[in-house]
C-alpha cells in the first residue's frame, strides 16, 4: 500500500525525521490558508499523487506570494498529471501539499527497502539526489552505495556513519544525516514498510539535513497490525478494479494485454501468464482467486476481468487441491450467464472433483472450450482471440 508525501512526512516526523512545516489542501482557498499559517515568504506547492516524477511533470511549484499560491493551486487541482510512473493516462490531482521553502546547498538520495536476495534491509544512498535513481545507476553506478542491515542486529551506529561519510558529509551535516538514517530505520521497522524513499534528502546552507520529499509503501500482509496506516489508504489513487477485487479477497493486478486470466495460486498464475506470452498472446491481468474461493467469489472475479474493455478472451486455469473444480465450474457458469459472456472462454481444470467440474461445464450449454493441459489452454485461447 502506498501513501501520499504529506502522510509519509507526518509519519516519519513521529520517529524524529526532520521535515519542513506544511499542510494538505483540497481547494485553492485551503492552500492559501495553509500558506498563511506557515508564514512564508517562500512556499512550495506540491501535487499529491501516488507517483514519482511530479516535479518534471510540472506538479511542484515554488511560489513567493499568496496570490501565486492560489493561482498554482487552481492550476494543479483537477489537473491530470502525466509522469514516467503514471503511464500515458496520468493521475488526477485531488489534493495539494503546501510546504515551507528552504535554502538548498546540496541534494542527496536515500532509501530503505527489503533486499529479497539477502532477506535484509538495504539502505541505498547516492550523492546524486533529485534524479531518478535508475538514471544514476545507468550513467554513474559508482555514485550509488548500498549498506545491508542484518535483521538480527538491526541498525548499528557504524551503519549510519557509513552512509553519512559515503555521501561525502562531514561535521554538523554528517551528524544530522546519521540521525536521519536512524529515524528512517526506526519508522521502517516499526511500520512494516516495504519502501522508504527520500529524494531529495537535502543539506541546507546552514548544514542542516532535511527530508524534502518522501515516498512510503507498506507490506500489505502486515497491515492488520497497523490500523493507523490502513486509514491512510487513498482508494482514488488505485485502479477501481483492484480496489473492488481487494473487497472480495481477490488478488488482481491489471496489465496491458487482451487475455483475461483467472487462476488459483500466485505461482500458477505467473506460469499461466508466461505460457500465454510463449504462445504469442498477452495477459490482461494477474488474478489469483485463492485456495478457498466460493462460487460467489469466482463470479465476482469474472465481472472484474470483464470490466477491462481490452479483454477479448478469458483463460481459466484451476488446479484443485483445497479448491474444488466443481465449485469453480459453478462459478464460471453463473458468471458467464450473468454477464452474458461474449468473448471466447477456455477452461482447464485439474485436481479435486475435476470430472464433476468438467461434466458441469459440458452440460451448461455455454460456449466453453475445455483444455487438457496448460499449454493446450494457452494455445486455444490465443487462437480464439486472434480469430474472433
Amino acid at each position: 500500500m502506498n501513501i501520499h508525501e504529506y502522510q509519509a512526512k507526518a509519519l516519519l516526523k513521529e520517529y524524529g525525521a526532520p521535515v519542513l512545516g506544511g499542510g494538505v489542501a483540497y481547494t485553492p482557498s485551503e492552500a492559501v490558508e495553509r500558506a498563511k499559517a506557515l508564514g512564508g515568504p517562500v512556499w512550495v506547492v506540491k501535487a499529491q499523487i501516488h507517483a514519482g516524477g511530479r516535479g518534471k511533470a510540472g506538479g511542484v511549484k515554488v511560489v513567493k506570494s499568496l496570490e501565486e499560491v492560489e493561482a498554482v493551486a487552481k492550476e494543479l487541482l483537477g489537473k491530470t498529471l502525466v509522469t514516467h510512473q503514471t503511464g500515458p493516462e496520468g493521475k488526477e490531482v485531488r489534493r495539494l501539499f503546501v510546504e515551507d521553502g528552504c535554502r538548498i546547498a546540496n541534494e542527496l538520495y536515500l532509501s530503505m527497502l527489503i533486499d529479497r536476495a539477502t532477506g535484509q534491509v538495504a539502505i541505498v544512498a547516492s550523492s546524486e539526489g533529485g534524479m531518478d535513481i535508475e538514471d544514476v545507476a545507468a550513467a554513474t553506478p559508482e555514485k550509488i552505495m548500498t549498506v545491508q542491515i542484518d535483521p538480527v542486529t538491526g541498525l548499528q551506529p557504524f551503519h549510519a556513519r557509513k552512509v553519512a561519510f559515503g555521501l561525502g558529509l562531514t561535521g554538523k551535516a554528517a551528524k544530522a544525516c546519521i540521525k536521519v538514517v536512524q529515524s528512517l530505520y526506526a519508522a521502517f521497522i516499526a511500520k512494516d514498510a516495504a519502501l522508504v524513499e527520500i529524494n531529495p534528502l537535502v543539506v541546507t546552507e546552514d548544514d542542516d539535513v532535511v527530508v524534502l520529499d518522501a515516498k512510503m509503501s507498506f507490506d500489505g500482509n502486515a497491515l492488520f497490525r497497523h490500523e493507523k496506516v490502513r486509514e491512510l489508504r487513498d482508494e482514488s489513487e488505485e485502479d477501481p478494479a483492484e480496489v473492488r477485487a481487494s473487497q472480495h479477497e481477490l488478488n488482481y493486478i491489471r496489465l496491458d494485454g487482451n487475455i483475461g486470466c483467472m487462476v488459483n495460486g500466485a505461482g500458477l498464475a505467473m506460469a499461466t501468464m508466461d505460457i500465454i506470452k510463449l504462445q504469442g498472446g498477452a495477459p490482461a491481468n494477474f488474478l489469483d482467486v485463492g485456495g478457498g474461493a466460493t462460487k460467489e467469489r469466482v463470479t465476482e472475479a469474472f465481472k472484474i476481468i470483464l470490466s477491462d474493455e481490452n479483454v477479448e478472451g478469458i483463460l481459466v486455469n484451476i488446479f484443485g487441491g483445497i479448491m474444488r473444480c466443481d465449485v469453480i465450474a459453478d462459478g464460471v457458469i453463473a458468471a458467464a450467464r450473468e454477464v452474458q459472456l461474449a468473448v471466447p472462454l477456455v477452461v482447464r481444470l485439474e485436481g479435486t472433483n475435476v470430472e464433476i467440474g468438467k461434466q458441469k461445464l459440458a452440460e451448461s450449454g455455454l460456449a466453453i472450450e475445455p483444455a487438457d493441459d496448460l499449454n493446450d489452454a494457452a494455445a486455444k485461447v490465443v487462437k480464439a482471440v486472434r480469430e474472433s
